[in-house]
């Protein structure tokens, strides 16, 4: 490695805070997740970090500034000090435990604490955790390169259309058509993923996001997963029962009215509603809402003499 000083840009007098703040600034300059297509930013990031490893321990700089050890943290000469005589003082080198070197010139470099107090600052967590580096110094892994960006798209689907899940047609950022396929147990706010979408990244496309948005009907309501809507009937289809044809979202359809039936009664017609997420339907639920003829001269004059003696309230109490 180069000379620690000169990676750092400082001089050899350099105050620990002009240390600090002189790695700071490089980290920030040349972090990996800052420079994803730039390598070399990679390598100057890792020396200044081991430049700093070793100029924020006390005793390593002096070690260095002695020319003890190199800027790599290693002996600058293992066998300075050996004896004339032979070179070995009790089997090992001189000032060294026997059968070696001294433990503390193979010593890991740097004060874990104080570069992750300074990835706090700078990116929002320490470097602990992270794949030890040379000499023990811990390095934070490399970053997978990043997917681009999620592109989001609302989708305006018509009551019908989301009741019988038809397929819908977008068109994409690119300007590519595609037809989409409603999920089962769509509702308004309902999003759907499309893998690789969006926009391009080092690490491949994001996705698109659609986001859809169930219009409301001139005729039918929903209800959870059932559909509501009210059919006038006449008079005379209430009194005698009859067959009439019902609008549904799948077309439309006979349904029997039985004689005598009261307005306000709701029949239900099975698998007319919306999808549920397990497959199966909800129902269309028909309230019915008797009209009176528009000349009630004509009908007054066929129900004179006539008076309903039953009471419709004597169910309500009081």
């Amino acid at each position: 490695m180069a000379d620690p000083y000169s990676t750092l840009g400082i001089a050899r007098d350099a105050s620990e805070k002009d240390i600090k703040s002189a790695y700071r600034k490089l980290a920030k300059e040349l972090h990996p997740d800052r420079n994803k297509d730039n390598p070399r930013a990679a390598e100057k990031f890792n020396e200044a970090t081991q430049a700093y490893d070793l100029l924020s321990d006390k005793d390593k700089r002096a070690r260095f500034d002695r020319g003890e050890i190199d800027a790599d943290g290693n002996p600058a000469n293992p066998f300075a000090g050996m004896g004339g005589g032979g070179g070995y003082q009790g089997g090992g080198f001189r000032g060294g435990q026997q059968g070696g070197f001294r433990a503390q010139d193979f010593e890991g470099f740097g004060n874990d604490a104080d570069i992750g107090d300074i990835f706090e600052g700078l990116f929002g967590g320490g470097r602990r955790g992270a794949g030890a580096g040379f000499g023990g110094a811990r390095r934070p892994p490399p970053p997978p390169p990043r997917k681009g960006a999620d592109i989001m798209y609302r989708l305006r689907v018509p009551f019908v259309d989301a009741a019988t899940r038809a397929d819908q047609r977008i068109t994409l950022s690119d300007g590519k058509t595609i037809d989409l396929k409603l999920p089962a147990g769509v509702e308004d706010g309902t999003q759907m993923r499309l893998k690789g979408k969006g926009e391009q990244g080092p690490g491949g496309a994001g996705d698109g996001i659609v986001k859809i948005e169930v219009l409301g009907h001139s005729l039918y309501r929903r209800d959870g997963d059932d559909v509501r809507f009210d059919l006038p009937i006449t008079l005379d289809e209430a009194v005698y029962g009859a067959k009439v044809r019902v609008p549904t979202v799948d077309g439309a359809v006979m349904m029997t009215i039985k004689p005598g039936t009261d307005g306000g009664s709701v029949l239900r017609l099975k698998g007319k509603g919306f999808t549920r997420k397990n497959g199966t339907r909800g129902d269309q639920l028909v309230t019915l809402e008797i009209q009176l003829p528009q000349d009630l001269a004509e009908l007054a004059k066929r129900l004179e003499g006539w008076k309903d003696t039953s009471d419709p309230r004597s169910k309500l109490g009081g």
